[in-house]
């Protein structure tokens, strides 16, 4: 690992202002993704920003329905650790599926330093925070705007996330029901395949998948499937193309494919078994 310099910034105003002063900087949440970059040599900042000490950035609480929201939502900061939020009885009440997908992150180890912000900038692949995000259709909120889940994951590791840009919560729509399955890889508990299934208080269904692909993405096959008959019956009877999936060393196009329906099955029992 070549030699860095660390600052700890006291507010979000300060974080950004150094991290946009040195275009080698690069913000420090859990650490989770970026460190193990940096032990491998895949990335050299000269500068880490630690946001661990600005107040507020690891706040949960319920916001309810206001001029500016429709609905209530439930606000997570980015700061946020994954066993905070698989503990947090605010989220427990409002999304159970959000911290059942928590609790089942990685190892301890890791649930104690992740944070939500890190894992949604990061976007790998493989990470279960970005099918919650997608398929509950959450706003992901920096120090400069708003950006719609649909229009945040844009490829490999890619986000709509500009230079110096920092996430600093998640808004997520409290839905009427959601469901979150994984078939995880068993030495890194990443997700071979994920899928989050959601029903939101519109009665709108929403399906996010992980781990299949280069990027998480939404079957509309399976929404379109789930908002006729909400069952796991449903979600088998959906065929789902291998073309564009993943096929690695620890499974095929083919087996992926067949994973997304059982998963997305699995995820709608969690969330509530043929409900009307």
């Amino acid at each position: 690992m070549n030699e860095f310099e660390l600052r700890r910034a006291d507010s979000v105003e300060a974080a950004v202002r150094q991290v946009g002063a040195n275009p080698d900087a690069r913000f420090l949440a859990g650490g989770q993704s970026l460190l193990p970059t940096m032990k491998l040599g895949l990335a050299s900042p000269s500068l880490l920003v630690d946001l661990a000490r600005i107040p507020g950035l690891a706040d949960i609480e319920r916001l309810d329905a206001a001029a500016a929201r429709a609905t209530p939502v439930l606000q997570i900061g980015a700061m946020a650790t994954h066993a905070v939020v698989a503990s947090s009885h605010t989220v427990r009440a409002c999304i159970p599926a959000l911290s059942d997908l928590a609790d089942r992150i990685g190892d301890p180890a890791v649930r104690e330093r992740g944070t939500l912000g890190g894992s949604l900038a990061n976007n790998d692949p493989a990470a279960c925070y970005p099918a919650a995000v997608l398929a509950l259709g959450a706003t992901i909120c920096t120090d400069r705007r708003a950006i719609a889940a649909d229009d945040f994951f844009i490829g490999l590791y890619e986000t709509a996330l500009e230079a110096g840009e920092l996430i600093t919560a998640v808004e997520f729509p409290i839905p009427e029901r959601a469901g979150w399955a994984k078939f995880a890889q068993p030495a890194s508990r990443f997700s071979l395949v994920g899928v989050f299934a959601c029903r939101g208080a519109s009665g709108a269904v929403r399906v996010a998948v992980t781990g299949a692909s280069t990027c998480v993405f939404r079957s509309h096959a399976l929404e379109s499937a789930l908002g006729v008959e909400w069952s796991a019956a449903s979600c088998r009877r959906v065929p789902i193309e291998a073309a564009g999936l993943t096929s690695d060393m620890h499974a095929s196009a083919d087996y992926r494919a067949q994973l997304v329906r059982v998963m997305a099955g699995r995820a709608v029992e969690r969330a509530g078994v043929d409900a009307a």
